[in-house]
């Protein structure tokens, strides 16, 4: 999920009743306020931007939590680093050489929190509207220090403690996957306005098609399993926690199942960084 862009929200920032605008001030803005200008239509379904976690549950719950946010004064800035912290603080959780089931589920919870305060900032700005390039970076930074963060502790509880080992690294190599596959999609729109073009290419959905059918059979098939998603800081979280429970029930003196888990993350974020190398190169998106 992504905050609001200047197109989506045109008019310039304030913090009060406008004229021609019907929206409350932020000190008695109700939660059905929030919800009519808070969440858009269509904002659900914004597939290539909206979580499934933000359709499932997420963005029925974040309204509460926009609003508290307005009535104490936050900005969508503030926000957005609430959000980084949060992100950033689940996988130093995880990585913390104590209960691994507690560190795994204090990690799980704190990713929720990534996740509820990613809904609610893009919420507060389009209610105020209060948009900014700054907002737009700092939440795409989030996302990679989130995402980062978590992989990396991943290792470190793998490993079994603050100590260099080969599944330190590998987290480490999955962390890097999953840096250079965010870069590779933004990329494409530094690319396309170093040429001149605009962000996005002419034709929709369908410059996103690699030209080739077999690589176009082979995205949609990777698509359909969606194994990348395990890269991902609420899946990988999720994941984290059901491989500490099963370690605590093995009782076992290795954390067998976490060490699977992170050579399984470390696989798919280094062939995930490659297909998706190759099918951006093989799509209209560059042209």
């Amino acid at each position: 999920m992504s905050r609001p862009t200047e197109a989506d929200v045109p008019a310039p920032a304030a913090d009060h009743e406008r004229p021609g605008d019907d929206r409350p001030s932020r000190k008695s803005a109700r939660v059905a306020d929030v919800r009519a200008h808070g969440q858009p239509p269509g904002l659900k379904e914004r597939r290539n931007e909206e979580h499934w976690a933000g359709r499932l549950y997420m963005r029925s719950l974040s309204p509460y939590f926009a609003w508290l946010a307005l009535r104490l004064g936050f900005s969508p800035n503030q926000l957005t680093y609430l959000m980084m912290l949060s992100g950033i603080a689940a996988g130093v959780v995880v990585s913390l050489p104590l209960s691994p089931l507690w560190t795994a589920a204090a990690g799980a919870v704190l990713v929720q929190t990534y996740l509820l305060l990613d809904c609610v900032d893009g919420e507060v700005a389009r209610y105020l509207r209060q948009t900014s390039v700054a907002g737009v970076y700092l939440d795409r930074i989030g996302h990679y220090l989130s995402e980062v963060s978590l992989l990396v502790g991943l290792g470190f509880a793998a490993q079994g403690g603050w100590e260099t080992g080969g599944y330190v690294e590998l987290g480490m190599l999955a962390a890097l996957g999953a840096a250079l596959i965010k870069a590779e999609t933004d990329n494409v729109v530094v690319a396309r306005a170093k040429s001149g073009l605009p962000a996005d290419p002419a034709g929709g959905d369908r410059a996103l098609r690699p030209r080739s059918t077999r690589i176009a059979l082979a995205r949609q098939a990777a698509s359909m399993l969606r194994f990348h998603r395990i890269i991902g800081a609420v899946e990988l979280s999720l994941l984290i926690l059901a491989a500490a429970a099963l370690d605590t029930l093995l009782g076992t003196d290795t954390p067998a199942a976490t060490r699977v888990l992170a050579v399984a993350v470390a696989a798919v974020a280094v062939l995930q960084t490659l297909l998706h190398l190759v099918s951006i190169l093989a799509s209209r998106r560059l042209k």
